[in-house]
């Protein structure tokens, strides 16, 4: 919503009524403005030097490419980005994918610091997140391990929204956006304010989010789901199957037409901070708060209500004399719970609580030589309370060490690195008998990379990054003992589990040369121990703290999955590129292109691994006329067939998107009005990386307005 590059300086609010005038003025015209697709500022989250090109691959949304890409999950905001999936549970959950993998393998932030809710344990529970009032999102594709540990082994995804003011700000500004539409008639409201008087700033946002079942193409379920064959198993309670009127089972339901029953949502927040500015540094602190209330696209009856409570604070300062120039610490308390309700029940409740912090300190150039060195610790109690609950409470205790040095050599930057990290984690089985047996377990892991960028003639470059890592396994594939009810399976932990290694290569070839850009790379990942959920081939149902497993399936039954280590490999490629194809005086026409393809399988049985995205391809032209710019893309996605055993394809789907957005500054205020087209052709699209492709598909053809204003 906020440029973070213009300066913070007061300026007149305009009433909101004036944009409605103004957006389609013939004057407005005159504004020779561009639309911004990527911008390309400081890149805090994959090189804290900020200097540089980069050798791993990061995208960046801002501006009004965020305010384009808007929805109610950060999945489904950052999905159909190069190398970029959803887990999609639904519109009121999901998460990113990143190259194939998912869940811990992911490491979401807040502001540099870990996310800490409870959204990698299951594919049902949404981050505590909304991109309304964020600034920026920097998404770093492949291992970011170096500098974030073992749960970045597949990529980072960074919020950054300026809650805690890091630079001066003199006078007043801020942001504010309504927005209405979509395939659930989505309600969106959001604004910001920075105040300041060059010595201390202040920063408030709210934001409010509101949305009804969505509104499908056809059938909930898929052909595969109706005919008795689809790859969702639906989750069994203590009862069983439900029975009808005179005590006998009752017929399978049919599937919903038209809409998604018990997926609408509810989401609101904001955040107050408060800042001491320096020219070269700043102290500050922040609270921010997250509600949420969304319905579980599995169970008609069940829903999860959500809260998170944030309290961070950060210091910086630059400009040092001494060993260190610079220094750089941030820290952030999470207090975070949702329950899970059957009707007015509550059938179980996760919490987790603790805190992550963060200490950089930028050593003073040896030579040629400028570096980084920090040291990372956190602590978090994880509790699952209920009849529900499949894990155990666990305390979890981590501290790393890391070092990242980079230098200039002829033409080529070149840089190296290292982390070192030490975990422990305690379960406490309390009343529960199911996890008396779980024993304390700790690690130790260690990550290295080394990274080259070698500049070419006339505008390219090369760019290779080698990384080894290593990864702690988490709570629940240690401590994992029986149903979980949303994903309709019975899970078994493992926990004798050691370490998941990988080794990886990345390498791309790079052009820029104005408005022309092109990145095309490849990667590969060769795992020694890749800790996946393998289906076991018996059937369960736990009663209170003992089980039933057999090998064929009765009534009330889920089917048994159990942690196992396993050598795999994910191996795949990457474009991305906008080429200028047209340009007079205000006028200019562009023509994006990308695609990604992910292949990833157990190297022992060739099987294929899980929920893989499958080959997808795109293109988009982009005009630009003064203050009107239009953007019509084409996307499509390939079938996906390379599934495991017990597993069913997805289908290709091609769907068309379309934006259109109109810019006007009235005075020293900038308002932006846009309309958004999605799905036009009305397609079923079913993601491959989602558990509950086969009854739960995405939207049908909608469209969304909005009007966003800067001051």
């Amino acid at each position: 919503m906020l440029d973070p590059h213009r300066p913070l300086r007061a300026r007149p609010l305009t009433p909101l009524l004036a944009a409605f005038t103004l957006a389609f003025s013939p004057a407005a015209l005159a504004d020779d403005r561009k639309t911004e697709s990527t911008l390309s500022p400081l890149v805090v989250t994959a090189n804290p030097l900020g200097s540089g090109d980069l050798a791993v691959p990061v995208t960046q949304l801002a501006g009004d490419a965020l305010l384009l890409r808007d929805a109610g999950t950060l999945g489904e905001v950052l999905t159909g980005l190069p190398g970029v999936a959803s887990t999609s549970f639904g519109p009121g959950a999901s998460r990113p994918v990143i190259r194939g993998l998912d869940g811990d393998r992911i490491l979401l932030l807040q502001n540099g610091t870990g996310a800490l809710d409870a959204s990698a344990l299951s594919y049902d529970h949404a981050v505590a997140q909304d991109v309304a009032v964020a600034e920026r999102i920097e998404i770093v594709r492949g291992p970011a391990a170096l500098l974030y540990g073992g749960n970045a082994i597949g990529g980072v995804v960074n919020t950054l929204d300026n809650r805690i003011p890091s630079a001066q700000v003199d006078g007043v500004s801020g942001a504010a956006r309504l927005e209405y539409g979509g395939a659930a008639n989505e309600r969106v409201a959001g604004a910001r304010v920075d105040a300041g008087n060059g010595d201390y700033a202040v920063h408030v946002d709210l934001f409010g989010r509101r949305s009804d079942d969505l509104r499908i193409p056809g059938y909930a379920w898929s052909d595969r789901q109706r005919a008795g064959q689809g790859s969702y198993q639906p989750p069994q309670h203590e009862h069983g199957h439900e029975e009808g009127e005179h005590g006998h089972e009752a017929p399978e339901p049919e599937s919903p037409y038209g809409r998604l029953p018990n997926s609408d949502s509810r989401a609101h927040g904001g955040a107050f901070g408060v800042s001491r500015t320096w020219d070269d540094g700043h102290l500050g602190f922040a609270y921010s708060g997250y509600r949420s209330n969304y319905g579980s696209v599995a169970e008609e009856d069940v829903r999860l209500d959500l809260k998170q409570d944030r309290f961070s604070l950060a210091f910086a300062k630059n400009g040092l004399a001494g060993p260190f120039t610079g220094i750089k610490a941030d820290l952030a308390y999470t207090d975070y719970d949702h329950q899970e309700l059957h009707g007015s029940e509550v059938g179980t409740t996760f919490g987790n609580r603790g805190y992550d912090a963060r200490i950089e300190g930028r050593h003073a150039a040896v030579g040629a030589l400028t570096g980084v060195v920090g040291v990372q610790f956190g602590q978090t109690r994880f509790s699952a309370l209920g009849e529900e609950a499949f894990v155990p409470n666990t305390e979890t205790q981590k501290i790393a060490l890391f070092v990242l040095e980079q230098w200039q050599a002829a033409t080529a930057q070149f840089s190296v690195g290292g982390r070192i990290d030490y975990s422990s984690l305690s379960p406490n089985a309390s009343d529960n008998r199911r996890f008396k047996n779980s024993e304390s377990r700790s690690f130790t892991a260690g990550s290295l990379s080394a990274g080259v960028v070698q500049p070419l003639a006339g505008g390219w470059s090369l760019a290779g990054n080698a990384a080894y890592t290593e990864r702690a396994p988490s709570q629940y594939e240690l401590y994992a003992n029986g149903e979980h009810v949303a994903t309709g399976t019975f899970e078994r932990g493992d926990p004798d589990a050691g370490k998941e290694k990988a080794g990886s290569l990345d390498a791309a070839l790079r052009y820029q040369a104005g408005a022309d850009r092109l990145s095309l790379g490849g990667y590969y990942s060769h795992f020694a121990n890749f800790i996946a959920l393998e289906r076991t081939g018996r059937w369960c149902h736990s009663h209170g703290d003992h089980d039933h497993c057999g090998k064929v399936q009765r009534e009330g039954e889920s089917p048994e999955y159990a942690y196992e280590g396993v050598p795999a490999k994910l191996y795949g490629f990457e474009l991305d590129s906008n080429w200028r194809v047209y340009q007079h005086a205000a006028q200019s026409l562009d023509l994006q292109l990308w695609g990604d393809v992910t292949r990833a399988e157990q190297r022992n049985t060739g099987e294929p691994l899980p929920r893989i995205p499958p080959m997808r391809v795109a293109g988009a032209i982009v005009y630009g006329w003064g203050a009107l710019s239009l953007r019509a893309e084409l996307q499509h996605a390939a079938e996906q067939d390379r599934v495991p055993r017990n597993d069913t394809p997805s289908d290709a789907y091609t769907v068309a998107n379309v934006a259109l957005s109109y810019r006007v500054r009235h005075g020293a205020t900038d308002w932006t009005a846009y309309l958004r087209g999605d799905n036009l052709g009305n397609e079923e699209i079913r993601y491959a990386s989602s558990l509950t492709r086969d009854i739960a598909p995405q939207g049908r053809r909608s469209a969304r307005a909005g009007l966003a204003v800067q001051f």
